[in-house]
């Protein structure tokens, strides 16, 4: 059960960064669900053009993840939230260990959910935020051939150079990813702690990635 929500977690981050280049200049004047509406389609219509990508060929799906997704997260945020309290704590080396672990677990484990993406569309449901609004939730739903899949972003406006949303959590049928991985590396960190969980992170990936080659 969690191993598939996770999967569905995936399918839904996957759905984003087609247009991200294109749209970098534009991205602060966006609207947060007009930004998640074209990158969704964008991404989208890549994977329905790439076969390689459907026949689930790993080097093109890690490439299109790090390359397209990736820049639309706030992974550092992402992190920290799912590390909780321990992350204040930890050393710069650890956190930035830690957001490097985290990275690969979600590029590496769930990269083969983009396989599964065939005749998805997007729909989008009414906003429900001001245009002052810095945090904002976009709620979603992807159709396809199967049931419609409820999934909603918490986006965060960022500001400075490159200045536009960021996601930082994902919520797929009233769960949220971030509290999810919160729950597995607590229990780890209270066992090993920090390093414990680094270490516990690294070795996951690597096995990961022994798997895939």
């Amino acid at each position: 059960m969690k191993s598939n929500f996770l999967r569905r977690c995936v399918v839904g981050l996957v759905v984003l960064g087609g247009l991200a280049s294109s749209l970098a200049a534009r991205a602060e004047d966006l609207a947060p669900d007009v930004w998640i509406q074209q990158l969704s389609t964008g991404v989208l219509d890549a994977i329905k053009s790439d076969k390689a990508i459907r026949a689930g060929d790993q080097s093109r799906i890690v490439a299109l993840v790090d390359s397209r997704i990736l820049p639309n997260l706030d992974f550092q945020r992402m992190t920290a939230s799912a590390v909780g309290p321990a992350w204040r704590k930890a050393s710069a080396e650890q956190q930035q260990q830690l957001e490097d672990q985290f990275k690969v677990l979600l590029v590496r484990t769930y990269a083969g959910a983009l396989s599964q993406v065939s005749d998805q569309t997007i729909s989008m449901k009414p906003l429900r935020a001001s245009p002052d609004d810095k945090e904002v939730i976009v709620r979603s739903e992807i159709k396809g051939s199967g049931d419609p899949i409820q999934l909603d972003y918490r986006l965060e406006k960022t500001p400075g150079q490159g200045a536009g949303w960021k996601i930082f959590n994902l919520n797929v049928l009233g769960v949220w990813l971030v509290e999810t991985y919160k729950s597995q590396f607590a229990s780890e960190i209270t066992a090993k702690g920090v390093d414990g969980l680094i270490a516990s992170l690294t070795e996951r990936n690597q096995a990961n990635a022994a798997k895939k080659n």
